[in-house]
């Protein structure tokens, strides 16, 4: 707990200190390293945007992390005392994640650049948008709904047969007047069914198992009761509460998604083609005989050769 509360003491003095200052605060050290807000700045970096803006809501996830980084730092300090850094083999292994951080820099920044492009030409970009939009309206449909009640009878229990004649005798009962949601809680196996009464709220009929939405939405006006239905559950009544129309999204509300879409597509082009770009170099050269010695050919005929061989001894091939 006092670890806990001296890591948040830490980031607290960070934020209160100057901008170019606050990079240099050590948040947590031993006698081998030291972690920095801006490393830990850094390290937030490699999760994905939608998870930074609350990460540090999190106090454990915040100190966890803190704690892997100088566990790492620490091992880093004892590599490099022993000059694992240097060794030939290691030095290109290092080298390697060098080049491969720069790579993904060079990515990052192309990106970068080509949202910030997207961003420029907005008006260019809203003319599409609207012209998707029209083109494609039915993505934006929002399918007919129906808002039903419902008793379960479970056949994991009972019989088929027991659960239906029980659906027969609930239906009679809600027909005659008996109250659907007391007769839920009393009757349902649907584990809902004791707060909420058997009440589904609305929904489309591809939501539902399929027997069921289609049960659901053939019947015709609120306060109709299906006769006995199955399903994959069990055997259902169901009692239309109200229904509501197909819609279709209007284009102010439909935009941002498409926006996103356009502008993630934009970027994705501009990114594969930099690195298409790279691929096609011209001046590209491959050294065959090299590369063709990565992968030693098999040499078929001397195995067939030694296979004949063992099989004329009568044993195995050695």
């Amino acid at each position: 707990m006092l670890k806990s509360r001296s890591l948040l003491m830490a980031l607290a003095l960070a934020v209160a200190l100057p901008a170019g200052a606050q990079g240099n605060v050590v948040l947590l050290s031993n006698s081998l390293a030291s972690v920095t807000r801006g490393e830990y700045e850094a390290e937030l970096l490699k999760l994905p945007p939608e998870m930074r803006e609350g990460f540090a809501n999190n106090p454990r996830r915040v100190n966890e992390l803190l704690v892997r980084m100088l566990v790492q730092k620490s091992l880093a300090a004892q590599a490099r005392a022993a000059k694992l850094d240097v060794k030939p083999e290691n030095a290109t292994r290092l080298a390697l994640e060098v080049e491969r951080f720069l790579a993904a820099l060079e990515v990052e920044s192309v990106e970068k650049a080509a949202a910030a492009e997207f961003d420029a030409n907005i008006q260019k970009q809203e003319t599409r948008a609207r012209e998707l939009y029209l083109v494609d309206k039915a993505s934006f449909t929002q399918p007919a709904q129906v808002s039903a009640t419902h008793i379960l009878f479970s056949t994991k229990k009972r019989s088929s047969e027991e659960a239906r004649k029980l659906a027969v005798e609930a239906r009679a009962k809600i027909v005659a007047g008996a109250d659907m949601a007391t007769l839920a809680r009393e009757q349902s196996d649907d584990p809902s069914a004791a707060a909420n009464g058997g009440a589904l709220g609305f929904f489309a009929e591809k939501e539902m198992d399929p027997a069921f939405g289609a049960a659901a939405f053939a019947l015709a006006k609120p306060g109709d009761v299906s006769q006995p239905v199955q399903s994959s559950f069990g055997w259902h009544v169901i009692r239309l509460d109200d229904r509501k129309a197909a819609t279709v999204q209007p284009y102010e509300q439909a935009r941002e998604v498409i926006m996103a879409q356009l502008r993630k597509r934009y970027v994705d082009e501009k990114r594969e083609a930099a690195i298409a770009a790279v691929r096609r170099d011209p001046k590209t050269q491959v050294n065959v005989e090299a590369v063709t010695a990565l992968t030693p050919k098999v040499d078929t005929e001397t195995i067939r050769r030694a296979i004949e061989a063992a099989n004329a001894a009568g044993g195995p091939a050695k």
